[in-house]
């Protein structure tokens, strides 16, 4: 997760799983005395604009919303698999690279894959299909057993998209990995991972605005809205905030209390009314904010491995460019402990991804067909502070830390986490 900032108190979370000594990546609270550079304008953004259209679109693509065509047909296929599979027990499915630069919807099979899906998988986009040695059960069944006996060594660990085996992130290394675990492992070193308004909102909240832990003075970021047992919430991160503790917006505005927390897969709801929108904004390039507006939220996608996302924390503002590595990972955080269904991204232009304050803050697919509107895909939980830090962006530019790679929890993990339905649309 993102590291606090260094007057922030991090909170003692109790783990649902197994309990393992934190030593990885870090997470994103910030301190209050981090001053937005730029302020946003008091109350709602009451324009929407395009967010992705100053950044250069990667794979010799003419515009953002052809690469964002072609990748919305991808994960719609990949949905479509991932789906049929997990309803078998007995399912050789292995994973889905859904890279829009290839062309074309890679999936990874332990043995024959059933023809009528792979047809209707063709029949929406170019599919390959690729032979894998493991299937994803396999696989997680491999992940739970290098945790318990790898424990603190390992600060990541999850399928590999191909099925080839595991990937592991550690900080020095692990000899006989492969051993421990029984499959193949790729092992990332130098992998830490640490936790990660704008600033004046109302009610209905939107994602993206800054809010403050009133117990340690802390500050994080909204996530999306999404619904409780039929009832308006905000989802953010739980190494926020513990139980009943109150949030504020920076301006002392509540928000609500921390009604349910789910540190197994760090997130919480903040008991305030919210809405189907996110901030945003546009950056010149070296990432200052130019001009603030909100986008609506038409509903929730998984990401899959290759595809790009952004990033919208109320700290480092909204970032692109961002393409996913890795998914259904555990990861390891310091100072808070194992938190699963986390999604490792990295920044493609090397430049900052997330960082502290951005906690919590939204994970957004934009719209292939509309620009202006995005799919909710996850919440921010931590990024790698020791190998790929980098200069922060956004609202508040310093004493804080930022880096290119990042982790975030995926929404319908997440969501699950904390019993929402769905998420709130705009």
């Amino acid at each position: 997760m993102i590291r606090p900032h260094p007057t922030t108190r991090r909170p003692v979370a109790m783990l649902r799983r197994v309990a393992v000594a934190a030593i990885g990546l870090t997470l994103l609270a910030a301190g209050v005395t981090a001053t937005p550079a730029t302020a946003a304008p008091g109350g709602k953004a009451a324009t929407t604009g395009s967010f992705v259209d100053s950044t250069p679109v990667p794979g010799g693509f003419a515009s953002w919303s052809e690469l964002l065509r072609l990748q919305q047909r991808m994960n719609t296929a990949a949905a479509r698999i991932t789906n049929a599979a997990q309803r078998s027990a007995h399912s050789g499915f292995a994973g889905i690279v859904a890279d829009p630069t290839t062309r074309q919807l890679q999936v990874y099979w332990k043995g024959e894959p059933p023809a009528n899906l792979v047809a209707t998988a063709r029949a929406t986009v170019a599919t390959q299909v690729l032979p894998a040695a493991y299937s994803q059960r396999e696989l997680i069944v491999a992940a739970d057993r290098l945790r318990a006996t790898a424990g603190n060594k390992i600060t990541t660990v999850g399928p590999r998209a191909d099925g080839a085996g595991l990937l592991v992130g550690t900080q020095d290394g692990l000899l006989g990995a492969t051993a421990l675990a029984g499959v193949p492992v790729t092992v990332q070193t130098g992998v830490a991972a640490a936790p990660a308004t704008r600033w004046d909102d109302t009610a209905p909240w939107w994602g993206g605005a800054a809010w403050r832990n009133t117990a340690t003075g802390g500050g994080c970021s909204t996530g999306f809205g999404v619904f409780q047992g039929g009832v308006a919430r905000m989802l953010s991160a739980a190494h926020c905030a513990n139980l009943n503790v109150l949030a504020t917006d920076p301006t002392g505005q509540t928000i609500g209390i921390v009604g349910t927390r789910n540190a197994g897969t760090d997130t919480l709801l903040l008991a305030g009314s919210s809405g189907g929108r996110v901030f945003n904004n546009s950056t010149n390039a070296a990432g200052a904010v130019l001009s603030e507006f909100s986008n609506q939220v038409i509903g929730a996608s998984a990401s899959q491995v290759g595809n790009f996302v952004c990033t919208s924390g109320a700290y480092s503002g909204t970032r692109c460019s961002i393409q996913v590595k890795a998914r259904n990972l555990c990861i390891n955080v310091r100072d808070f402990g194992t938190v699963c269904g986390q999604v490792q991204a990295e920044n493609t232009t090397r430049t900052n991804a997330v960082g502290q304050g951005d906690s919590g803050g939204p994970v957004e697919i934009v719209n292939a067909a509309n620009n202006l509107q995005v799919w909710a895909t996850g919440t921010n939980t931590a990024i790698d502070d020791t190998n790929t830090s980098v200069p922060c962006t956004g609202y508040v530019t310093t004493n804080r830390v930022c880096a290119w790679r990042m982790y975030y929890e995926d929404i319908f993990s997440g969501m699950a986490g904390v019993g929402a339905s769905g998420v709130i649309l705009g």
